[in-house]
This record gives structure tokens, sequence and C-alpha cells, in this order.
């Protein structure tokens, strides 16, 4: 029977810890759904009690220092997307984070002016 350490850890796979152990459970996140290409920004409000993050809401918040997309977050801790928007959702509800979504094209407005001229620059070259 291997040892605790053993058990733990996959030669080729690395530590295995389930989805479910870093969500306490959970499948989905409270609060209002985001897409996954919204912006996460981290905002200037301290973590009241840092015993209660685990080490990947601290990784999320290193990254979102910066915005970045739902999706870039989950590419870059590795971690699945529904386990990403967990998180996610942890750290908005503490207010750690801005979760903007995305602006739809036909939100855009451009003047006819605006496209005229760049119609002209591009034709211009």
């Amino acid at each position: 029977m291997p040892s605790n350490d053993e058990w733990w850890l996959d030669a080729e796979a690395g530590p295995v810890v389930r989805p479910y152990a870093l969500t306490g459970g959970r499948t989905r996140h409270s609060g209002e759904a985001f897409d996954l290409v919204a912006t996460v920004t981290a905002t200037q409000a301290r973590v009241a009690d840092p015993g209660s993050l685990g080490p990947e809401h601290f990784s999320v918040l290193q990254l979102v220092q910066v915005p970045v997309t739902v999706v870039d977050i989950a590419s870059d801790v590795d971690l699945p997307l529904g386990v990403v928007r967990i998180l996610l959702g942890d750290l908005r509800e503490l207010g750690l984070v801005l979760i903007q979504a995305p602006i739809s094209m036909k939100a855009r407005q451009v003047d006819r002016n605006t496209l005229r001229e760049v119609l002209h620059g591009l034709r211009g070259l």
C-alpha cells in the first residue's frame, strides 16, 4: 500500500487534487453569470482573512493585476474552466475582482465620418 505522500502524487501527472476539492464541492459560482471572454481585473481591496482563500485564489489574483479574460486565466493557472469560474465568483463576492462583460459590436457606435476618414486613409496608401 502506498504511503500518504505517494497516494497524492502521480509521477507523470504531478499532484493529484480533484477539482471538487478546490471548489469545496461546488459546481457553480454564486452571483451574476459571466462570459468566457469577460475581462477580470483586481480591485484595490485587501483580503480581510487570507486564511479563507486557497493558493489557487492567490494565483488568480496575481494574474488579474492587469485586465485578463476568464479563458486566459484558466489557461494560465492550468485549471479547468469550471473551477476558475468558481474561484472568480468567490473573489468577486469578496470584492477583490471586477468582472466586466465584453462590449458587443452592436453597442459600439462608430461615426460615419470616422469610417469615411479611415477609408480615405486606406485608399491613400
